[in-house]
């Protein structure tokens, strides 16, 4: 049984004239904070996770070969993002989305706590936690940051552009932490300073709960009381099972980590087809939500490609910066995994910019489908960038200058603007009533697909020459985004009310 709503919350979005928060709603505040600090402690630990996998032993490492430690890395990215599909079910039909990011974030802090202590097993059991934390906190935060506008609010662009500039502030100075730590101390003490910042950003959460609207005690779609509690029996059942399922298979040695990679990849692939068929056929869904949806497909596609290429920004590309690049810029040394927050940098600067110019236009922005075309294209270009500085060298011994993972980084971080902030805000237009969270969630699957793809093609890094690697890559991402620019005046037409 959903509970009912005391007088004191809001359920609707703030009245037009709510601009405590650079001219948007004071939730955008709570809901900015939150992610700038869970970023921070997700892309600091990702920083230093490729290099941590590849690092020998004895230097404190795990000794992956830096193939294996891409494609592990990139694994973990897919079970994050997967577990999101079950977080956004649970906002809606059980926790709602404000508990469901307050508990998220308990488990991201936890699983960076376990991952300070310097053992293989608490690694494995830190990533875990995180994992199903974020699986809770994406999916559901995003969705809240939609319901802070009306539909026809010609602030939500601007406004998830500022979104994303401010949790970008934690991409920028979470490398900048743990990378230093990682490089000076020891990895593990990277992995503390992420599992502070998260505490931080939980402190803020609560303290601004008030500004958030939606908030709830319970689920807005929520399950009856009985259906609930064998929901509830079912998935604590199924997550024993699944412990004890995966515990014997590696005691058998059938489920090593290759094995797990190439499963999770599977389960990538089979997930968002599953789920599109599910709210393609719901009766929950009206013939007007549905056919909204088929454009989303197009966008979803499109988010695989250019994340393909973003993911890579923390292993291949760390992989090359820490072999094969100088770590200096004037005269100053810094550790390799300092480039990732380069990507940050270019996004908190460039994303007050695009809001200022979506703002200023007005109606007459470019449509969604034509910013995202040009995000998945500027991804492809960074990497066909990367073909120059990596070629015609008789062998891996070079390093070439900073500028020249500057540069890509650049027009990745640009591409990254455009695509994800009209990316989540189309979503929360298009999405079906009944499924609003779980929607996104289906946008965060994009994400698990682009990682499960990546843990497969990054094996190839090392085995194949860099220009081909990099200039394969992104001449795939070009294609596609011309693709979808091909499609725009299709989707124009069936993504009302996107604009």
């Amino acid at each position: 049984m959903s509970h009912t709503v005391t007088g004191t919350e809001p359920t609707q979005p703030p009245p037009g004239d709510d601009t405590a928060f650079f001219g948007q709603p004071r939730g955008l505040m709570t809901l900015s904070g939150l992610e700038v600090w869970e970023r921070f402690s997700f892309l600091g630990m990702q920083a230093i996770l490729v290099l941590f996998f590849a690092d020998q032993v004895s230097d404190g490492g795990m000794g992956m070969e830096p193939g294996t430690a891409a494609s592990v890395s990139a694994a973990y990215g897919t079970l994050v993002y997967l577990v999101s599909v079950a977080g956004g079910w649970l906002a809606d039909r059980i926790l709602g989305s404000y508990r469901a990011v307050l508990y998220g974030g308990i488990l991201i802090a936890c699983g960076h706590y376990a991952m300070a202590v310097p053992t293989a097993t608490m690694t494995w059991v830190g990533l875990g936690l995180i994992s199903a934390g974020t699986g809770l906190l994406k999916p559901n935060v995003a969705s809240m940051v939609g319901k802070l506008y009306r539909t026809e609010d010609d602030r939500r662009d601007a406004g998830f552009a500022l979104y994303y500039m401010a949790i970008n502030i934690g991409a920028f100075a979470g490398p900048l932490v743990t990378g230093w730590l990682g490089d000076h101390a020891s990895w593990h003490w990277g992995f503390s300073a992420a599992a502070f910042g998260m505490t931080l950003g939980l402190i803020q959460y609560v303290a601004g709960r008030r500004h958030l609207a939606g908030r709830k005690h319970g689920a807005e779609y929520a399950l009856a009381r009985g259906p609930m509690r064998r929901a509830v029996l079912l998935i604590v059942i199924g997550i024993v099972v699944a412990g004890l399922v995966a515990t014997a298979l590696v005691l058998a040695g059938w489920l090593t980590m290759d094995r797990f990679v190439d499963v999770l990849t599977l389960v990538s692939v089979i997930a968002p087809v599953v789920y599109f068929v599910v709210m393609f056929r719901s009766p929950r869904v009206t013939p007007e939500e549905r056919g909204r949806l088929r454009p989303y497909v197009v966008l979803f596609l499109a988010s695989v490609v250019f994340n393909f290429i973003l993911f890579q920004a923390y292993s291949t590309m760390m992989l090359l910066a820490s072999t094969n690049a100088r770590t200096e810029i004037f005269g100053f040394h810094f550790p390799a995994s300092w480039y990732a927050s380069a990507l940050g940098a270019f996004e908190v600067a460039l994303a007050p910019v695009v809001a200022a110019v979506w703002a200023r236009m007005g109606p007459r922005q470019p449509h969604a489908a034509n910013k995202i075309a040009i995000g998945v294209i500027l991804g492809g270009l960074s990497f066909l960038l990367m073909v120059l500085p990596t070629s015609g060298h008789a062998d891996d011994t070079y390093r070439m200058t900073a500028w020249w993972i500057v540069g890509s980084y650049l027009l990745l971080g640009l591409g990254d603007v455009l695509l994800e902030t009209s990316g989540m805000s189309a979503t929360t237009k298009l999405a079906p009533r009944a499924f609003a969270s779980q929607t996104m969630a289906l946008w965060f699957l994009s994400l698990a697909l682009a990682n499960g793809v990546q843990a497969q093609i990054v094996k190839l890094y090392g085995e194949v020459s860099n220009p081909a690697y990099f200039g394969v890559n992104g001449a795939v991402a070009v294609v596609a985004g011309v693709a979808v620019v091909a499609a725009a005046p299709w989707l124009k037409r069936t993504m009302h009310p996107v604009h």
